[in-house]
């Protein structure tokens, strides 16, 4: 629980009522901390101090900027049309950046050229609700960032880690964590050579939440970003069995041996597969089939390349691992509309049966599941019917608490955009002002 902000909230709503927030905090810290009654009243009157000393702060670097849209029920986060949109607008406020690829172009990585190669660098945040399962959540985040390093048509070269654990934190989860990054890190010969590791907020976050992220690094000399995509490409997809997106799943419904069918490393073995035989200098696209499922990322390729992306449903189903398969029908989950862990690779039509048989020959399942067409958004085909496969406003909801959230768009949705467009040009505009007065500085 964040007692800053929930003291914040509570000040401005109303000013007056210190002793009653000040009783309240002290319950709250007392659900949480071994402390003594008049040692919580003590925290409690040290947060409402701190809270209202940045209650009502001057000046435009330290005033907020307010869309006034939460990022829950925006679904920024959820890999869908909300979280797609609030991401194009992050490419907005970051502005022209002069790498080879950057956010702007929703891809795996980011990529800056240095002499006649290319630098690839990604970061991927652990699955928040993987928290109480720090090795899991370790595990999985390092295998994503080395997906995306690796869907660029790059070796990777290190990684690195970002750990919070909340004040009450078991101080072993940092090394159950690590302990997961490191068996991937051993299982492919990356290491993970620095990071960091802080509380969340300091003392002004009560209990044991953890989240962080992994980052990763690499170098190559042919990409296979999105853009790269072209009209009469063969879509290809390997096998998939899922990752944090699904151990969350299998968790959070109580089928707990569906876990161990996402411990592998056969995305990363099909990619060096690959990457080792040359072939990926005739791949025109890589990327890995998360958060959002492929109907995601069709959508963002589609965008990126300004082609149309069209699928067979039966070549797609039949890559996917059986007991994940029947978890997510047994739970009426759409597994098109969420992280399969399957790698996509999008190429010329004469270099189809040679990466074919490269990833077979590697002991990774994969086939021809599609091609690129003229056109713009994606279609999947189902019984030979061309039907639209347009992603939803939330990825597929993959737990109890998702399902009650639903997937579909909310209402108020454009009144919701047009405040978020609002507040991206703010801070567009926030941005603009410190940078002219730097700038007139220097000049002095």
């Amino acid at each position: 629980m964040d007692i800053e902000g929930y003291a914040k909230r509570s000040l401005r709503q109303d000013p007056e009522n210190e002793n009653g927030l000040k009783a309240q905090l002290a319950e709250r810290i007392l659900e949480i901390k071994k402390l003594s009654p008049e040692g919580a009243r003590e925290i409690a009157s040290a947060v409402i101090s701190e809270a209202r000393a940045t209650l009502n702060v001057k000046g435009e670097v330290l005033s907020s900027t307010v869309s006034g849209v939460s990022m829950g029920e925006f679904g920024v986060g959820s890999r869908g049309t909300g979280d797609f949109y609030v991401h194009s607008k992050l490419g907005e406020v970051i502005g022209q950046t002069g790498a080879v690829v950057d956010s702007s172009q929703l891809d795996d990585s980011g990529v800056v050229r240095i002499g006649n190669e290319y630098l690839v660098l990604t970061i991927d945040g652990i699955h928040s609700r993987l928290s109480d399962f720090p090795f899991l959540s370790g595990f999985h985040v390092a295998r994503a960032a080395l997906r995306d390093i690796y869907s660029m048509g790059s070796r990777p070269l290190a990684m690195l880690s970002d750990i919070h654990v909340a004040d009450d934190g078991d101080v072993a989860k940092i090394f159950d964590h690590i302990a997961g990054i490191t068996t991937v890190s051993e299982l492919t010969g990356i290491p993970l050579i620095t990071g960091s590791t802080l509380r969340i907020g300091g003392d002004m976050v009560i209990g044991d939440r953890m989240t962080g992220g992994v980052g990763a690094v690499g170098v190559t000399s042919s990409l296979t970003s999105r853009n790269q995509t072209e009209v009469g490409d063969l879509i290809l997809m390997t096998e998939g069995a899922g990752g944090g997106t699904i151990s969350t799943t299998a968790l959070y419904y109580g089928m707990h041996d569906v876990v161990d069918e996402t411990i592998n490393i056969r995305f990363l073995e099909a990619c060096e597969a690959v990457l080792e035989s040359g072939l990926h200098v005739n791949v025109h696209s890589m990327t890995d089939v998360t958060n959002g499922g492929i109907r995601g990322d069709a959508r963002e390729i589609s965008k990126t390349a300004g082609v149309k992306l069209v699928f067979e449903e039966s070549k797609m189903r039949a890559l996917v691992n059986p007991k994940v398969l029947s978890m997510l029908e047994t739970l009426k989950i759409d597994y098109l509309g969420v992280s399969l862990d399957a790698l996509l690779v999008i190429a010329p039509p004469e270099y189809a049966d040679r990466i074919l048989e490269t990833v077979r020959a590697a002991g990774v399942a994969i086939d021809i599941i599609g091609h690129v067409e003229e056109g713009s958004g994606a279609e999947v085909i189902i019984d030979g019917e061309r039907r639209d496969f347009a992603p939803r406003f939330r990825e597929s909801a993959y737990t109890p608490v998702k399902k009650v959230h639903g997937e579909e768009n909310p209402r108020g949705f454009e009144e919701m955009r047009a405040a978020i467009d609002r507040a991206a040009t703010e801070a567009i505009g926030k941005k603009q002002k410190v940078l002219d007065k730097i700038r007139e500085e220097k000049k002095k």
